[in-house]
């Protein structure tokens, strides 16, 4: 068996280990470690690794971030509730060289006012929202086709 051509990043920001547990099921009845092994499967079936995280924590997204830079060509986040807030994670992906995919379980545009505007937007290549975990295997997909235009 050979090994990965080359290893993505997918990040996820804070509560999303809560997944599949939301009574309104806002993000969905899937849980995470559920959603974490489609993402991880769907990865290989494109021949890429995946390295899938998540944190309740700013500063630890911010480091994931910046130690990505060195290791991958591609970068997929779903920054939760700090999409809205965070300057530093909006900092540390405009440092980052490779490609960059901003994706959300629900369509933050048809929720509150205050999800309406994402600083991740601003340093991202493209944007997928509403979709559930499906938009995740979509930003899977879109990434490996970013990466090998790129190439």
């Amino acid at each position: 068996m050979t090994a990965p051509v080359e290893t993505i990043w997918f990040l996820n920001g804070p509560n999303a280990n809560l997944y599949g547990l939301d009574a309104n099921k806002t993000y969905g009845s899937e849980s995470f470690p559920v959603l974490q092994a489609r993402c991880e499967a769907k990865a290989a079936s494109l021949g890429l690794g995946l390295k899938f995280v998540q944190s309740n924590w700013e500063g630890q997204l911010v480091d994931w971030i910046q130690q990505a830079r060195g290791e991958s060509k591609g970068l997929i986040i779903n920054a939760a509730g700090l999409t809205y807030s965070s300057v530093p994670i909006l900092d540390a992906l405009l440092a980052f060289p490779g490609r960059i995919i901003e994706v959300h379980m629900s369509n933050i545009w048809r929720r509150e006012p205050f999800r309406h505007h994402s600083y991740i937007s601003k340093a991202a290549d493209g944007v997928i929202a509403g979709l559930g975990g499906a938009g995740y295997a979509l930003a899977i997909e879109a990434m490996a086709q970013l990466i090998a235009q790129a190439d």
